[in-house]
């Protein structure tokens, strides 16, 4: 995984699981990968992995049974997509807003693009 340095690794891993969750390749009760399986694949520190896990349990995306390891909790889906709602409009959205009003487009433009992109990449 490439980490970029505008945001902290933690965050990022909480977007990498909440995208394997939104994308149902992690579904609702199943367990995840271990702090130490995943930090492993990502090559990094498994403290980070734990404080993103940690991130991940206080807003209700994933759970821990005790002494068998880290679930997709039942609101998981609804959560992390109110989660990375959350961030897309505060800190990506306004850079393209930006870009958008520099360039002299207009968010009509883009209907028709998005779309296409869906069709191509989640059909």
């Amino acid at each position: 995984m490439q980490f970029r340095e505008s945001q902290a690794i933690y965050l990022q891993i909480a977007d990498y699981v909440c995208e394997k969750i939104l994308l149902k390749e992690w579904k609702v009760e199943e367990r995840i990968p271990s702090v130490r399986e995943l930090a492993v694949q990502l090559e990094v520190n498994p403290n980070t992995v734990m404080r993103t896990y940690e991130f991940l349990q206080q807003q209700e995306i994933i759970y821990n049974q005790r002494g068998i390891g880290y679930f997709v909790s039942p609101p998981a889906l609804k959560n992390a997509q109110s989660y990375r709602r959350n961030d897309f409009v505060e800190k990506d959205l306004p850079q393209v807003f930006r870009t958008m009003f520099l360039l002299g487009m207009d968010p009509e433009e883009l209907k028709p693009r998005f779309e296409k992109y869906k069709k191509q990449n989640f059909a």
